[in-house]
């Protein structure tokens, strides 16, 4: 597998050795010591997967602590933009933002630490999984505000599509990062 740290530290972009053939193709998503050996040294308890139409924006989503949640991302089928920004007030890149295109022709993967708002824009319409380091709690639930122009994000669409709740979430500017 192939490791490399993004410009937001923390970062993580894993490209997995695929291995095809006539009959299709296979790949090891997730090896616990592969990625300790990469200071990924994290527990994963959930997993999730959602389906998106083309132009939906999902996002900017996280848990405030101590339910936290670490996610490793991947596209199965499909294309997205996916986007994280850096809530760690300590951190020289606070408010700073980083967009990867994965896909499901790729096997590309990102993994995201506590300390990030999250989210994703669909450019093909897109199967997107993520495990979770941390089970989902609704109470801790919170977020920024996609189309936030301060953010100056890039989502990769002309017309978004989000949904009424995202919409509600505060600008980056009124934000309280727990972080």
């Amino acid at each position: 597998m192939e490791v490399s740290e993004l410009a937001l530290k923390g970062i993580i972009e894993l490209r997995p050795r695929v291995f095809e053939d006539e009959r299709g193709y296979f790949f090891e998503s997730y090896n616990e010591k592969v990625f300790a050996d990469h200071g990924i040294d994290v527990r994963f308890v959930q997993d999730n997967q959602s389906f998106s139409t083309t132009g939906v924006v999902r996002g900017l989503h996280f848990q405030a602590p101590p339910f936290a949640q670490g996610k490793l991302v991947r596209v199965i089928s499909g294309r997205v933009l996916d986007v994280v920004v850096d809530i760690r007030k300590e951190s020289p890149t606070y408010g700073q933002s980083l967009s990867v295109e994965l896909t499901g022709t790729d096997q590309k993967m990102l993994y995201i630490p506590p300390g990030f708002a999250h989210g994703f824009s669909v450019l093909e319409d897109a199967v997107f999984q993520y495990k979770c380091s941390n089970l989902y709690h609704k109470a801790s639930e919170m977020g920024i505000h996609p189309l936030d122009p301060d953010l100056n994000i890039f989502w990769g669409t002309g017309s978004p599509v989000v949904s009424a709740k995202d919409l509600e979430l505060p600008a980056f500017q009124n934000f309280n990062s727990p972080f």
